[in-house]
């Protein structure tokens, strides 16, 4: 098992640090969008490994800095996950959000219970999808 550290510091990391993201993506984001999400974004976490130096999990945050913040993306590389990656990621992220009124995020059914962990509470929501524009 590898050593992982944590950082909210991604003015340091470069896009060939973040290859093998969205898996299962019908297009999956060019490293330099992962990169550039990750440098606008309020707040964002990265995962890395120690020993390789390789980012391998990430959770970003938008928001208004004042009553609303949105989590759009947690992923963990695949051979990284089951091992408490993804939870400590989420507890970094919403980690001194008590100022805010929500903290929202998206996600499939079966990811439900595992934010309710965090105590995220279940709510409906809608999304517009624009997949093209992932080819930029």
């Amino acid at each position: 098992m590898s050593m992982i550290r944590y950082s909210d510091t991604v003015d340091t990391i470069e896009a060939d640090r973040l290859t093998g993201f969205f898996v299962g993506w019908p297009t999956p984001a060019s490293p330099e969008q992962h990169l550039a999400v990750l440098r606008g974004s309020y707040r964002a976490v990265v995962a890395i490994d120690e020993e390789t130096d390789r980012v391998v999990g990430f959770i970003n945050m938008i928001s208004d800095g004042v009553l609303t913040a949105f989590v759009p993306w947690l992923e963990v590389l695949p051979e990284y996950q089951g091992q408490g990656v993804g939870s400590e990621l989420v507890r970094r992220i919403l980690a001194d959000t008590e100022h805010l009124y929500s903290v929202d995020l998206l996600c499939d059914a079966s990811l439900q219970p595992y934010y309710e962990r965090f105590g995220m509470l279940r709510l409906p929501g809608m999304t517009l999808r624009h997949r093209s524009a992932l080819q930029g």
